[in-house]
């Protein structure tokens, strides 16, 4: 099971993302399923429809039938509040804290180009970044 954090997941739906290929070898070498957090909805949205505005569809057509599962609500908001307070220094906003938050709930593995937020997090317990 892997959490994907808003870069990880606007890389592979970008397939001219410089990061494309390497986001997706992660993705195959890994039977999923692959958790999107509510959290980061309206982030992949927003950069989807200002820089890949065709691909918003596609994404939503995924959602849709099954090929990520929408995780990750509001039984984690105590927690991401929790990380939020503790790494504002980051800063850790609202959407990185719904990925960790969820990763730790369903495998602690976390999909994200952001190595160095999530990298500091990690460092801290048992969250695994990926791609290592």
């Amino acid at each position: 099971m892997i959490t994907l954090d808003t870069s990880a997941l606007f890389a592979l739906i970008n397939g001219r993302d410089t990061n494309h290929e390497r986001v997706k070898q992660v993705l195959i070498a890994e039977a999923g399923p692959y958790l999107i957090p509510a959290g980061i909805l309206a982030e992949i949205a927003y950069l989807l429809e200002k820089r890949v505005p065709d691909a918003l569809d596609a994404f939503l057509a995924d959602l849709d039938s099954g090929a990520f599962s929408l995780e990750c609500g509001a039984e984690d908001l105590p927690r991401i509040r929790e990380l939020v307070r503790r790494y504002g220094d980051l800063p850790l906003g609202f959407a990185d804290a719904s990925v960790v938050a969820c990763a730790e709930r369903f495998g602690n593995r976390v999909l994200t180009l952001d190595a160095r937020d999530f990298g500091i997090v990690a460092r801290e317990g048992s969250l695994v970044v990926l791609p290592e």
